[in-house]
């Protein structure tokens, strides 16, 4: 999958994954989502943000934790 809305430069935020180029950072979007705001309530309080920035801040931290861990025998 592509990020098209996710961008990453030294400039910004010390190189945290941002929106767009905004100084809104994608951890800030999940943090949010993750404290039950509502992507309405999102787009009200940063009213620079867009619905699909929200949804692929979620896609982008969902692959960054993408981690698969193979059990390799039996456990004792």
């Amino acid at each position: 999958m592509t990020y098209d809305r996710i961008t990453v430069g030294p400039d910004t935020l010390e190189g945290k994954p941002c929106i767009r180029g905004l100084r809104i950072s994608v951890e800030t979007v999940v943090r949010l989502v993750a404290a039950g705001w509502s992507f309405d309530e999102i787009l009200t309080e940063y009213p620079d943000l867009e619905r699909d920035d929200i949804t692929q801040a979620l896609q982008y931290a969902a692959a960054a934790t993408n981690v698969h861990h193979y059990q390799l025998r039996e456990p004792a």
